[in-house]
């Protein structure tokens, strides 16, 4: 039977939080031609993001300047990108994310599968409203223009946050007739079997498509995973596969991305610290666990290997080091 297993993150609220002591040491931290780059590590990665917030305010309000602006104006590189990320609220982030991956250079598919798979139902709500006040248009109008066929229809299914949720959508009369058609738009790619992929995989609660998941194995004799990589391809495959597996364990499928990241896409560095700040403060520890467990290295390893200076640093205090990652 499926159960949430308890998630645990690596960064928690500080304790004796005092917001004006942590403003003035920022602020002197970023005055002059050079920074004390230590100092904002020190501060911005041992501090809960509501702390960061507030630490952002009472900076506001001590010295007449907004944190964000500082810190973008003082830093450069991939470093300025964890200071700057980490004072973000985590729906900002993600909208951020989502209009970067659509409006950058090219379209970043593997940041939209990514973000839209993962998150609840509230959290796409949310993404939503963000979205549209930050950005002054939808997040579905910018994803009905910049993607394409099956991807951008199961896109915008996830976009509209419809997935049942709760443990009262665990129906286990339908459980072999989901299995059975979920086999079927494996053997068959029509138009039609996509649609009723899409309408099982991306709107079934996570505690059904646990039991038809396993249902599907006693079918079929395959893992859903393999039959979905066998019958589809691109970004739609892509799409469908991380959904199957944020199902079975989102913090697995954290672990795979980073690892991904790292070795298959030469440490790519804007997905690496979106999925260390994004999951910081919720699973990041299990995701840690599960990368060690799967690929042998610790990511704090692997993080030492490929990152270098400060970046590396502020990296390695998001993931606090356990005793075996050294």
């Amino acid at each position: 039977m499926y159960c949430g297993q308890m998630n645990q993150g690596t960064i928690f609220p500080a304790a004796d939080f005092n917001p004006g002591q942590d403003a003035e040491i920022l602020a002197s931290a970023l005055q002059g031609m050079g920074c004390n780059k230590d100092d904002l590590i020190d501060v911005l990665t041992q501090r809960s993001n509501a702390q960061r917030l507030t630490i952002g305010q009472v900076y506001s309000a001590m010295y007449g300047r907004d944190l964000v602006t500082d810190l973008k104006e003082k830093l450069s590189d991939h470093f300025k990108e964890v200071m700057v990320g980490l004072m973000y609220p985590p729906i900002f982030f993600d909208a951020h994310e989502l209009r970067h991956a659509m409006k950058g250079a090219g379209t970043d598919e593997n940041c939209l599968i990514e973000i839209l798979a993962s998150r609840t139902n509230s959290e796409i709500y949310a993404i939503n409203e963000v979205y549209m006040t930050q950005f002054g248009i939808p997040l579905e109008e910018d994803i009905d223009s910049e993607t394409s066929g099956h991807f951008r229809d199961a896109l915008m299914i996830l976009a509209q946050g419809a997935r049942e949720e709760g443990y009262g959508y665990e129906d286990q009369g339908m459980v072999a007739q989901d299995a059975t058609i979920l086999w079927q738009a494996c053997q068959d790619k029509t138009g039609e079997h996509k649609n009723m992929l899409q309408e099982i995989l991306l709107k079934k609660s996570y505690q059904q498509l646990w039991l038809a998941f396993q249902q599907f194995q006693l079918v079929s004799g395959q893992d859903i995973v393999q039959a979905i990589t066998n019958c589809y391809d691109g970004h739609f495959q892509e799409l469908l596969v991380a959904v199957v597996l944020c199902v079975r364990d989102k913090a697995s499928y954290f672990a795979y991305k980073l690892y991904s990241a790292i070795y298959d896409f030469g440490f790519h560095n804007r997905t690496i610290i979106r999925i260390m700040i994004s999951r910081s403060e919720l699973d990041l520890m299990n995701i840690k666990r599960n990368y060690k467990d799967r690929y042998g290295n610790s990511l704090h390893h692997d993080i030492k290997k490929y990152a270098s200076g400060h970046y590396e640093a502020a990296l390695l205090a998001i993931c606090t080091g356990d005793a075996e990652d050294y």
